[in-house]
């Protein structure tokens, strides 16, 4: 089954659709309001309690990756930087850090990320997970650049 096209709306249907829109715009506008609001409060909450942890970096113990970014990656961002493990998620609470990664981490690509946060500047998220693919088969070149652009981002 395809999308009715418009040609074949009648004059009814479209006043329906019309109608429909017309009576869910104002909760739409609310709800992407709201999302925006959260968003903020979370800019503003860590901006203000994240005094030298300015970067949120989610990994997990994948045999592709866990070694490499505890030694390459890590030890050089660690006291800039608020960890989270994928695998432990079943432990975490519900803490400034979680709620930060679950906004702004996204639902794709999400593990490996780091998402660095600077006052008064939207977040700047780098993902490494495709990177890995390449990093799998011997192609170290994406994740190399990767982490070469947060080092450089964060003054490293």
């Amino acid at each position: 089954m395809g999308i009715i096209s418009p040609k074949k709306l009648t004059t009814a249907s479209k006043a329906f659709i019309t109608l429909l829109l017309i009576i869910f715009s104002p909760i739409l506008i609310i709800a992407v309001f709201l999302y925006l609001l959260w968003g903020a409060i979370l800019y503003i909450v860590i901006w203000l309690t994240w005094q030298k942890q300015r970067v949120l970096f989610v990994y997990s113990d994948s045999p592709v990756w866990k070694d490499y970014i505890e030694r390459e990656i890590l030890p050089y961002i660690q006291d800039r930087t608020v960890i989270l493990n994928w695998s432990e998620r079943r432990n975490w609470k519900n803490s400034l850090a979680v709620l930060a990664f679950r906004y702004f981490g996204g639902y794709r690509n999400f593990n490996p990320i780091a998402i660095v946060f600077r006052p008064f500047h939207f977040v700047k998220t780098y993902r490494f997970f495709e990177a890995f693919k390449e990093f799998k088969h011997g192609n170290p070149k994406e994740v190399d650049q990767i982490k070469k652009e947060l080092f450089d981002y964060i003054g490293i």
